[in-house]
């Protein structure tokens, strides 16, 4: 297959031709040629849309499908179909299914069921048997079949000799832990940020104090252990400052945020409208500022959708009743786009995630495997449910006005385009 894709302005820091107006001509999954201008040949795929930007492929670090077990919120065929048109062309998924992802087998069942797609998946299996903390998976084993980090999905370690041999043990094959930053017997029965709009709107809060001790004892289990450590979706003005200082030490530390944390307050939640109910919550403007500061001054290594299918039956009920969790991979691009400029948010969620979960990074040159998004940052929308191509509904951006539009994705020798 040969395509040509004419006029992209190209944004990849790697690439010697960042920042500049291309073609790309593109055969059998190679970038071929790169030039001002390059002709047209018979039998050529012509690719041209209006302000064209592309960059190296978007990574997101966080999705859930639901499937197996609950192929009702989302399956992984319609999944990476969502993750391409979102321009995407990788995704890790957690282990939140049914049953867990805790073991070489099911491992393998992630990847034989994405096989062919253009967006690749990349399993994060549990890091303890069916996530219930209390023994370690067999992580090595889940390893060697793909798997390219450990971690229950939204459920913190609670026992601090569990997370140290964790740390200490996947050393052994340069393996990366994720624990979750929250510290349930702080946390409480908290369903929304402590703080006047908890108070206000009688919800219970989950203070910031309950993810600030969970990274604290995090950090010194790793700075006790060595190893790799990633942090996923902190909230926190004070979550930031604590992985900052830990940067400064050495130790190999990284975090991501949820778009959502990064766009939305806990002012959100006056509607009591169930699409704000996430996990760690919305929290105060404060926190809104500090964070998009992390991510522009680099401490944020990944900006994640946290996409997290949700059926109906279990969202569209009473707040305090209803499943945490937000879809965020069709509106994930646009709300970016719409709080920084694009070298803000490029990098991570490019080169910074893959080369943190050990994935090939290739840039926008000749001669390497073409795995790139396509997109424009102009134009507006108000994100509605014809944008959402997700079997569930549950998106915390509906009806909010988002700035630029994906047009598609190249990888793995297929051109995907909306």
């Amino acid at each position: 297959m040969t395509t040509l894709i004419k006029s992209a302005t190209i944004i990849d820091a790697s690439s010697p031709h960042h920042l500049k107006t291309k073609d790309i001509l593109i055969i059998d999954g190679i970038i071929k040629k790169i030039d001002d201008s390059i002709p047209k040949n018979n039998n050529t795929n012509i690719v041209v849309l209006e302000n064209l930007y592309v960059s190296s492929g978007w990574f997101d670090s966080s999705v859930s499908f639901g499937e197996p077990g609950y192929e009702e919120r989302e399956t992984i065929k319609n999944g990476l179909t969502v993750a391409a048109k979102s321009g995407f062309t990788a995704v890790a998924v957690n282990s939140n299914t049914n049953p867990i992802i805790d073991n070489k087998s099911s491992v393998e069942y992630l990847q034989n069921k994405a096989n062919g797609f253009a967006t690749k998946l990349y399993p994060i299996p549990a890091l303890t048997q069916k996530s219930k903390g209390i023994e370690m998976a067999e992580l090595y084993d889940m390893h060697q079949s793909g798997a390219i980090a450990f971690g229950d999905y939204k459920k913190p370690i609670a026992n601090d000799n569990l997370m140290k041999i964790a740390l200490l043990y996947a050393q052994n094959f340069n393996g990366l832990v994720m624990s979750f930053p929250k510290n349930n017997s702080i946390a409480g029965e908290g369903i929304a940020n402590e703080g006047v709009n908890s108070t206000r709107l009688g919800l219970k809060g989950t203070p910031a104090l309950a993810e600030h001790i969970q990274i604290a004892r995090d950090l010194y289990l790793l700075e006790y252990t060595g190893g790799k450590l990633h942090i996923p979706t902190i909230s926190t003005a004070k979550s930031l400052e604590l992985i900052k200082e830990a940067k400064k030490k050495g130790l190999q530390v990284t975090c991501s945020v949820a778009i959502h944390n990064l766009v939305l307050s806990d002012d959100e939640l006056h509607g009591f409208d169930s699409s704000f109910k996430v996990n760690p919550p919305l929290r105060t403007k404060t926190d809104l500022k500090a964070l998009q500061k992390g991510v522009k001054s680099g401490i944020i290594d990944v900006i994640t959708s946290d996409h997290n299918p949700i059926d109906i039956e279990d969202k569209k009920v009473e707040f305090s009743q209803a499943k945490d969790g937000t879809i965020g991979l069709e509106s994930a691009f646009s709300a970016l786009n719409s709080i920084f400029d694009i070298e803000d948010y490029i990098a991570p969620i490019t080169s910074n995630p893959k080369k943190i979960f050990g994935l090939e990074h290739n840039s926008i040159q000749e001669n390497n495997t073409a795995d790139i998004s396509l997109f424009t940052t102009e134009g507006e929308l108000t994100f509605s449910k014809e944008n959402i191509l997700s079997t569930s509904k549950n998106s915390a951006f509906l009806n909010k006005n988002l700035k630029g539009k994906v047009y598609g994705i190249f990888a793995n020798n297929q051109l995907i385009l909306n």
